[in-house]
């Protein structure tokens, strides 16, 4: 029992709800127990129909810690860790706060969502408020780290990049199913990122139009 709720948990952090009581009432033949494993394991029920869908409106964006490259490569593997742990989860309190789904993080990138799988009307507002929040908690908890991490661990900045436009998402089934997000504004929300200056937020034309149409 112990290690079925520990795979509940799991999945609830990897998918979002709706798509996970999908993929739980897929899995018809087999027990609670079996739906629960099969995501992690042997591809959601691979074979059958795949879990995916088009979403019309949603805000993406992408957040990387600039100048975490030189400041890793000083560090014990233990201390980039520790970095890592404690600023995306604090960046999950606040996501979670202000409906943002965490579709993954990629090296120093925390990548988030809103608008899907439930409609979000004011996804673009959700996920800017998101944003600035977390630079400034990047300020905050980079200042607390230092007698931990070094003092240079406060010249750390967060660089942002938000887009908003339609998505493919669904479960890509494998060995290790995940929830992935594809399309092009998965990749100009990237783009609004690199092209970013540390400690602010770019974002793209279609997102200022939602902000300024919603009377943000």
């Amino acid at each position: 029992m112990a290690r079925i709720m520990r795979q509940d948990q799991i999945v609830s952090d990897v998918f979002p709800a709706a798509i996970r009581d999908r993929l739980y009432e897929g899995e018809q033949k087999g027990s609670k127990e079996e739906a629960l494993c099969d995501p992690l394991s042997d591809g959601a029920g691979a074979g059958g129909a795949p879990l995916a869908d088009l979403f019309l409106e949603t805000t993406v964006v992408f957040a990387d810690i600039a100048g975490f490259t030189a400041w890793s490569s000083a560090r014990e593997p233990a201390q980039v860790f520790i970095l890592l742990e404690t600023l995306y989860g604090e960046f999950d309190k606040r996501a979670y706060r202000h409906n943002v789904f965490k579709v993954e993080t990629v090296g120093d990138c925390y990548v988030g969502v809103a608008g899907l799988p439930e409609p979000e009307k004011d996804h673009a507002m959700a996920v800017c408020r998101f944003a600035r929040d977390c630079v400034k908690t990047m300020k905050d908890t980079t200042l607390k780290l230092e007698v931990a991490l070094g003092p240079d661990t406060s010249e750390l900045e967060l660089r942002v990049g938000i887009h908003s436009g339609q998505v493919t998402a669904g479960v890509l089934r494998g060995e290790r199913s995940r929830f992935q997000l594809f399309g092009d504004t998965m990749n100009t929300a990237a783009r609004m990122e690199s092209t970013s200056a540390r400690s602010r937020i770019q974002i793209s034309q279609a997102t200022a139009e939602l902000l300024s149409a919603a009377g943000h």
